[in-house]
């Protein structure tokens, strides 16, 4: 008799490892990601006065709030029709970039002209990798 079990859990073993580094690329883009953006939202925050706790608490909370913002993403994204995918990425890339102009005492006109223009080079390059990239 032949066995053909084993060469099933060996596919299954390899699809599972796979899945497993995307996961973990996908965390750790988030995190480094995350701390940027916190260490920047702190650091505008700050408007050139002493670093107090204030200032440590509100880059911790930007950088958690980014990094968990980007985690969700990159895991329902799959999920998603490939418009709706970079339509999400445009917003999330539009808003982040718009608030942090906001911090440095521009109008709120500027920051959110700012964060349309990013918002829609983000959403048109990340539609451009998903259909190129993606069956």
């Amino acid at each position: 008799m032949a066995h053909a079990a084993p060469a099933a859990h060996g596919r299954h073993h390899r699809q599972m490892a796979a899945t497993r580094h995307a996961d973990t690329g996908a965390l750790t883009r988030a995190v480094l990601l995350g701390l940027v953006y916190g260490v920047w939202a702190a650091f505008l925050n700050r408007q050139q006065g002493p670093v107090d706790a204030g200032n440590v608490f509100y880059g911790i909370l930007c950088g958690v709030l980014f990094a968990g913002i980007m985690l969700t993403l990159a895991r329902v994204g799959p999920r998603m029709k490939q418009e709706t995918r970079a339509a999400a990425y445009g917003v999330f890339g539009g808003i982040a970039v718009g608030y942090l102009n906001s911090l440095t005492d521009h109008s709120i006109l500027r920051s959110s002209w700012i964060g349309l223009i990013t918002g829609a080079a983000v959403g048109v390059v990340a539609f451009y990798r998903y259909h190129t990239r993606e069956p």
